[in-house]
C-alpha cells in the first residue's frame, strides 16, 4: 500500500512579494471582466491576456531558460496560479500548452522540438490541446483505437478523438495513438505525436455545443493523415508511461478546487450574518476549500521536491471535484431556486456554474477512475 501522508508545505516568506504583484497586474488587466466571465475561470480564452502574462514572465516559469523559461520554482509557479485562478482570470489559451503539454515535451521530446515549441508558448503565442479520450472508450485510455502506421516517410494516421477541449482554437495537439496493433499489446503499443493540427491535412475538427450552446469540446478526425517521422515525441511504445505522467500534472494544481471559487465570493458577498444556517454552511464550505488548498500546496511541494505525488493528486482532484459540485446545489439551498432577487451578478455565476457542473467530475479523469485509481493505492484491487 502506498503512503497516503501529504505532508505540510508553507509559502517561503519571499512569495509574498510575488503575489502582490500578479495581484496588482490582475487589477489592472481584468478590472472590467464580469463576475460571469470570471466564473469560467480557467476556461477562459483570451489570447492577447496570455501575451501579455508571457511579457511578464509568468507562463513557463520553472522551465530552463534555453527553452524559453524563466527558471523559477514550482512553489513561485503555484502563486500565480492560484491567484489567476482566484481573479478568474482568462488563462484558457495557455493554459494546458503550461501545464501539461510542454513539460511532457521537455521531458521526452527531441531538442528541435523542445527549442521550436517552448520558447513560443512561454510567450503566450501558442495554445495547446490533448488528443486523448476517444469515442465509446470512456476514460479508459489503453483502449485507444486511432492508428498510426509507420510509412516510409513517416506515419499515417485514422481515427478519432472526442471531448478535446479548446481544439477548435489550438495551433498544436499532443495525442495518444495506437502503433502496435497486436491485442496483448493493450498498454505497450502505445505513442505520443507532435501534431500541428492548423496546418496538417486530413484533420476535420467538428465542435461539440454545451448545454449553454457553447463549444469547448471538440471531435477531432484523422483521415489518412500523414505526419513526419519527427513528429513522433518520446519513444516508439513509451506511450502509456508519458500520458500518465502527463495526467498527473493535469490533476494537481490548484484548478481542481478552484472552478467554483467566483460562486463563493458571491455567495459570501450575499450572505445574511444573522441567519445561523448561511454563516454555518458557507463557514464549513470555506473550511473544506482551505483543507483542499492545504492538501494541493502539499501536492506542490512534493512536486518540487522531485517525488512523484501521481496517487496524493488524484485524491486532491476527487475531493475538490465534490466540493466544486455541491457549491452550485448549496447556493441553490441557500439562496433558493430564484436568485434575481439576491443580485443579478449572483444569478448569471450561478447560471453558468449550474450548467458546467456536470464537467468537474469528468475532467482529469472521471470520479470512477480515480476511485480505482485510490483503491489500487490502498491495496484494495
Amino acid at each position: 500500500m502506498e503512503n497516503l501522508n501529504i505532508p505540510p508545505f508553507t509559502f517561503p516568506a519571499e512569495c509574498e512579494g510575488l503575489r502582490q504583484e500578479v495581484r496588482a497586474f490582475l487589477a489592472e488587466t481584468i478590472a472590467d471582466r464580469k463576475p460571469e466571465e470570471r466564473a469560467e475561470n480557467w476556461s477562459g480564452f483570451d489570447r492577447d491576456f496570455s501575451l501579455k502574462l508571457g511579457a511578464r514572465g509568468w507562463i513557463g516559469m520553472v522551465w530552463p531558460k534555453k527553452y524559453g523559461g524563466h527558471e523559477r520554482t514550482s512553489v513561485e509557479r503555484y502563486v500565480v496560479l492560484e491567484e489567476l485562478l482566484a481573479a478568474g482570470a482568462p488563462v484558457g489559451a495557455h493554459w494546458i500548452a503550461d501545464r501539461q503539454s510542454v513539460p511532457t515535451i521537455l521531458k521526452y521530446g527531441n531538442e528541435e522540438q523542445k527549442l521550436s515549441i517552448a520558447p513560443r508558448v512561454a510567450r503566450g503565442e501558442l495554445c495547446f490541446c490533448i488528443g486523448m479520450s476517444e469515442p465509446d472508450s470512456g476514460s479508459d485510455l489503453a483502449a485507444t483505437r486511432t492508428k498510426a502506421e509507420q510509412i516510409a516517410d513517416g506515419w499515417l494516421i485514422n481515427g478519432r478523438k472526442i471531448w478535446t477541449t479548446r481544439a477548435h482554437n489550438a495551433d498544436y495537439m499532443i495525442a495518444l495513438f495506437r502503433t502496435d496493433f497486436d491485442p496483448t499489446a493493450k498498454h505497450t503499443g502505445l505513442s505520443q505525436f507532435l501534431i500541428d493540427i492548423k496546418n496538417t491535412p486530413g484533420i476535420t475538427i467538428r465542435g461539440i455545443k454545451d448545454v449553454r450552446g457553447e463549444i469547448e469540446f471538440n471531435e477531432v478526425t484523422f483521415d489518412n493523415v500523414k505526419l513526419a517521422p519527427d513528429a513522433l515525441l518520446g519513444k516508439v511504445g513509451g506511450g502509456w508511461a508519458q500520458v500518465t505522467g502527463e495526467l498527473a500534472l493535469e490533476r494537481s494544481g490548484p484548478e481542481r478546487y478552484l472552478s467554483s471559487v467566483q460562486l463563493v465570493v458571491e455567495m459570501l458577498d450575499r450572505a445574511d450574518p444573522t441567519d445561523s444556517h448561511q454563516v454555518a454552511e458557507l463557514g464549513r464550505l470555506v473550511a473544506e476549500m482551505s483543507t483542499l488548498r492545504q492538501m494541493s500546496l502539499g501536492v506542490a511541494g512534493m512536486l518540487s521536491r522531485g517525488e512523484n505525488p501521481a496517487l496524493l493528486a488524484s485524491i486532491v482532484k476527487h475531493q475538490g471535484s465534490l466540493v466544486e459540485q455541491r457549491t452550485p446545489e448549496l447556493a441553490h439551498e441557500l439562496f433558493g431556486p430564484d436568485l434575481g432577487d439576491n443580485g443579478p451578478s449572483l444569478n448569471r455565476v450561478m447560471s453558468h456554474l449550474i450548467q458546467v457542473q456536470p464537467s468537474f467530475s469528468i475532467r482529469g479523469g472521471t470520479r470512477e477512475i480515480l476511485r480505482g485509481m485510490i483503491a489500487r493505492g490502498l491495496g484494495l484491487r
